[in-house]
């Protein structure tokens, strides 16, 4: 089974949500597409759902039109990012709810909707309503009643956002084993966080302004972004990007920062690129003077937001430090781990790319 979008556009006032999209899912694949706001990630389910129509393009299942196939007629269930569940109906009855509307008896829409809740770890709380639950046990309630379904296609519309970060973490490893049992359907998740997106995927697609700007393996991705768009997006914090050049046999960044060329960029012609470092490539201890503009906590690391001669950038330190703004540190940069990118934002060389 695959499902194929070929130039898919929806337009709204002269604004692409999706531009000029093409992409193919087949069935028991895990697609994540990651993405900021205002990607257009929520626009293209939408599209697969038949919740909104595109202007241009076609959408084929197993070679057959579905583009213009009504909505009632697509095996398709969607969870979004509000936990939407009845409050009247106990965690059974929501479950069940879709099935007992499709005509399955009664105890054939139970026994189902018991399976899916042990599934989802929830076979202990049949009897409650979902005010009676946590934010996570009613985001698995409404995707308990979307396996339920054994629908062809399962969309996910950035199902965690609205949760904390320890129950993501939980929900994400526990989601990543349900998914896997998915054979007979195609998934596409949709997600803000590189993290949950590359742990997810058997496949991954970078959004950016409606448009689909990369895919390929999780990993492959993340090693080789594409272009500076694609290594901001999978980067959180964004990727690092100083200007310099290749000259008399050094990297050269502004303020005079001269760095030894790695092996990986021992190829490339002298001349003017741009330079990526992800925040965790760089570390304190170095010649390089910054100051610090914002100091953060997050968890058991500092995020330093620091500037230099050589432009702002951010820095993760392992453990908890306390850096007063203004102050001044020694920064290091780890040239084994430097991107090289053309002026215009393409990718040219990346250090040792290890494949999923």
């Amino acid at each position: 089974m695959a499902l194929i979008l070929e130039h898919i556009d929806i337009r709204v006032d002269d604004i692409a949500f999706l531009d000029d999209v093409s992409l193919t899912f087949k069935r028991g694949g895990l697609y994540t597409v990651l993405g900021r706001t205002l990607a257009g990630k929520t626009t293209l389910l939408r599209a697969i759902a038949g919740l909104q129509q595109p202007q241009k393009g076609t959408l084929t299942l197993n070679g057959k039109d579905y583009l213009h196939l009504p909505v009632w007629k697509r095996r398709v269930a969607m969870v979004y990012q509000q936990f939407i569940n009845y409050p009247h109906l106990t965690v059974l009855a929501n479950v069940a709810f879709p099935l007992r509307r499709a005509g399955v008896p009664a105890e054939e829409a139970k026994r189902r909707a018991m399976e899916v809740l042990d599934m989802v770890g929830l076979a202990d709380f049949e009897t409650r309503r979902p005010s009676a639950l946590s934010g996570g046990q009613q985001q698995r309630v409404a995707l308990a009643r979307a396996l339920v379904k054994r629908a062809e296609i399962l969309l996910l519309d950035e199902p965690l956002v609205n949760l904390d970060y320890k129950l993501r973490e939980q929900l994400r490893e526990e989601f990543q084993n349900i998914f896997e049992g998915q054979d007979d359907a195609i998934v596409v998740y949709t997600t803000t966080e590189p993290a949950e997106a590359i742990q997810l995927g058997h496949e991954l697609i970078i959004m950016d302004k409606g448009a689909v700007i990369q895919k390929g393996k999780p990993l492959a991705v993340f090693n080789a972004p594409a272009t500076i768009r694609c290594a901001k997006i999978i980067n959180d914090p964004p990727i690092n990007i100083f200007d310099g050049a290749i000259e008399n046999g050094a990297i050269q960044l502004q303020g005079s920062v001269l760095l030894p060329i790695p092996p990986h960029l021992a190829h490339l012609p002298q001349g003017t690129y741009c330079f990526g470092l992800r925040t965790s490539d760089l570390s304190l201890g170095g010649v390089i003077g910054s100051k610090v503009e914002l100091s953060e906590i997050s968890g058991s690391q500092t995020i330093l937001h620091l500037s230099a001669d050589i432009g702002a950038f951010i820095l993760f330190e392992d453990g908890v430090s306390q850096h007063a703004i203004g102050s001044t540190v020694q920064v290091n940069l780890d040239s084994d781990r430097i991107y090289a990118f053309s002026p215009r934002g393409d990718l040219i060389a990346a250090p040792a790319i290890t494949e999923n």
